[in-house]
């Protein structure tokens, strides 16, 4: 009876903590409990909200999103995988301690041991699948790191296809890799599908049929779609979650949070005041538009093929806003001229790129002129005056020049046929 009026209260102060987020307008970035987070729009890649999320933490049970990724690479639904006997020694939770005995040889399907690894968090079949992906754990811990590092995964190192840390500090991640996880993960429509279940029927060969809950709170509240908790003392309250609304999908990512037990609410709100602020986050400018960004310094010929040479620095711009979401990391910021004439410089066409970069977001925008071909005209007018007057009395003296030539032929010519 307590059991349950405590469920209850979990469950209600839940559904008021989150509808209550979903009501409120997030108008500066959240506080959370969790001492790493981040948040990134999955299809874009920008980073909506950041909080160090290159430092490295044990991911705990989050990890066995990796062994999944793994697992749907490797086999199928339908395939059988074997139990083997070292699985029994893992720690809770483990579906052959705490769901129902399972005897060394027994199989499970493909689909079963994806239901029990992600949604109950079974330690012991995140072990099983090791052993039949990989041959030996170790080289199934192999994959992991590979799999991870041609994931861009940088900050990573896996020691366990469970995420269990007790033995070792090697085992690592950082919130920012975790994205990068739980993105490819998204893009696995077996994975996909598992982890949006809030339970699943799950059975090995020889034993009965047993009803797995999944550990996220939050599957099918406000958008969430899918996640992956995790917990050991070293690595705190952990979840990686995924959201979609109006048709915007986000990456979430907490880890250090309280696991304030009984009620093990403190992660899932982490979690849904960071997913209400990246749905609701604005932009701010970061560079606005017409504004000069740089300039590039140019040597011409004051007339196009003769005359002094003259140095001038041309002023580079952008004709729309650039803006970012704010957070506390430094975006990288370059542009490049291409090849420019000077007699056909326009402000209306573009002369480069310029490229705005942050942690693998990557967006280009044209570059423009500042000066047109008549700015540079306009700028040496008087030279051109004076060069005009110049022409027009060279000109004078040469037709004066030869006028005289002419009248001195002509009278010669008339002395002779009088």
């Amino acid at each position: 009876m307590k059991k349950r009026i405590l469920s209850l209260w979990v469950f209600f102060t839940l559904v008021f903590t989150f509808s209550f987020s979903t009501i409120a307008i997030a108008e500066t970035q959240p506080e959370i409990v969790g001492t790493s987070a981040i948040v990134m729009d999955l299809e874009t890649k920008e980073i909506i909200y950041s909080k160090n999320i290159d430092e490295k933490k044990q991911p705990a049970s989050i990890t066995k999103l990796m062994t999944a990724l793994l697992l749907a690479e490797n086999k199928s639904k339908t395939d059988l995988l074997t139990y083997p006997a070292a699985a029994l020694k893992e720690e809770p939770y483990s579906y052959g301690l705490n769901v129902h005995p399972v005897t060394p040889g027994d199989t499970f399907t493909g689909k079963d041991a994806m239901d029990i690894l992600l949604l109950y968090s079974g330690n012991d079949i995140a072990y099983m699948v090791a052993e039949n992906v990989g041959g030996t754990k170790e080289k199934f811990i192999t994959m992991m790191n590979e799999k991870a590092k041609a994931l861009g995964m940088t900050n990573t190192n896996f020691v366990t296809p469970n995420g269990l840390d007790d033995n070792t500090d090697d085992h690592y991640t950082t919130a920012y890799d975790l994205s990068l996880l739980l993105n490819a993960a998204y893009g696995n429509e077996w994975i996909r599908e598992t982890m949006s279940k809030k339970e699943s029927e799950v059975k090995s060969t020889n034993g009965p049929s047993s009803i797995v809950e999944n550990r996220n709170k939050l599957i099918g509240v406000d958008g969430n779609i899918g996640g992956k908790t995790g917990y050991t003392e070293k690595s705190g309250r952990c979840l990686a979650a995924l959201y979609q609304r109006n048709g915007h999908t986000l990456a979430t990512v907490v880890l250090g949070s309280d696991y304030n037990f009984p009620v093990d609410t403190q992660v899932f709100e982490d979690t849904t005041n960071l997913a209400n602020y990246g749905f609701n986050a604005e932009k701010e400018v970061f560079k606005a538009k017409n504004t000069e960004i740089s300039e590039v310094t140019m040597e011409y010929k004051i007339l196009p093929l003769i005359g002094p040479k003259k140095t001038i620095k041309v002023p580079v711009t952008i004709h729309e806003d650039i803006s970012l979401y704010s957070t506390d990391l430094e975006p990288e910021f370059n542009s490049e001229v291409g090849k420019i004439n000077i007699w056909t410089l326009s402000k209306d066409k573009s002369i480069g790129k310029a490229t705005v970069n942050i942690k693998g977001y990557e967006k280009q925008y044209d570059i423009y002129s500042g000066l047109s071909n008549m700015d540079i005209i306009k700028s040496n007018i008087l030279y051109y005056v004076l060069a005009l007057l110049v022409l027009i009395i060279i000109a004078s003296l040469v037709i004066l020049i030869i006028s005289k030539i002419n009248k001195k032929r002509r009278k010669k010519r008339n002395r002779i046929y009088r």
